[in-house]
């Protein structure tokens, strides 16, 4: 069971390598990086290059580690029960399964993607330590344990929002995805926009990586942002030379797909009207 990337994903040979050793290890596999650069992508094209099922627990600021074991109806339970309905001897009925629950009790091995877990409180990761350990955990109103049938494998995505506890680092084999170089997005380009046209390509990509690289930026556009640019360029038949840009604006064509705030925009115009002070 090797991962080697898809035709629909391109996977450098560090990202690869880091797949492979979670799974021969069988760590969770701990996937930092900046938003949008294909973490939670990740987990979806390595079940279908490795052909398992995903299971996808999307964590967010009010997730709490129980919900991914189950949750216990006790109000449901109590409101039949005063209805005498005949369900409430059978706790079971009143017992959500959560993600995990549904990953361990799996026949077959599954990919388990739990994404974002920073935007969780800082005790979540630590309360799931043992579960992703023993690969089980303990039901209490019922008195069984649910114990993975097949091992999952366990993909963890985190945009570096808060700090991890180290315990939970410990058990993870981590990986940072860095921003693709050129050559490499280039790549990424041609799978979601195929046949695009060399000279569109390389203006576009030297605007972006100029816009990214400009001091003062808040939020740096993503690998999805500028994907998204060039459908937009792509939709309207924009050229290369439509992209070219004077000094009275440094905002790039249609940049609202790149710059997400406004004190970015604010920062072009402030460069552009700088430009034209100095060429008077």
């Amino acid at each position: 069971m090797k991962f080697e990337g898809t035709d629909d994903y391109v996977a450098t040979g560090d990202l690869t390598m880091a797949v492979n050793a979670a799974v021969t290890l069988e760590r969770p596999l701990l996937v930092k990086g900046e938003p949008g650069t294909g973490k939670t992508e990740l987990a979806r094209q390595v079940a279908k290059s490795l052909g398992l099922r995903m299971i996808e627990w999307n964590v967010k600021s009010t997730t709490r580690a129980q919900q991914g074991l189950y949750e216990y109806d006790a109000v449901s339970r109590l409101r039949d029960s005063q209805l005498g309905d005949e369900r409430v001897n059978d706790v079971s009925n009143y017992i959500r399964k959560g993600k995990l629950w549904q990953a361990f009790e799996a026949d077959e091995k599954v990919v388990l993607l739990i994404d974002e877990v920073d935007k969780a409180d800082i005790e979540f990761p630590n309360d799931l330590l043992q579960e992703l350990d023993r690969m089980e955990f303990h039901v209490y109103e019922t008195g069984e344990t649910i114990a993975a049938r097949q091992r999952p494998i366990v993909i963890i995505t985190s945009n570096n929002e808060k700090e991890l506890p180290d315990a939970f680092l410990r058990r993870c084999f981590f990986h940072y995805i860095r921003f693709p170089e050129p050559e490499t997005l280039r790549k990424i380009v041609e799978v979601h926009h195929p046949g695009i046209k060399d000279a569109l390509l390389t203006t576009a990509l030297t605007q972006f990586y100029e816009l990214r690289d400009q001091p003062g930026l808040k939020k740096k556009p993503s690998t999805s942002e500028v994907l998204d640019w060039l459908k937009l360029l792509l939709a309207e038949d924009l050229t290369a030379e439509d992209l070219k840009r004077d000094g009275a604006n440094a905002l790039p064509k249609l940049h609202g797909a790149l710059l997400k705030n406004e004190q970015d925009v604010h920062l072009f115009e402030r460069l552009a009207f700088m430009a034209r002070c100095q060429g008077r």
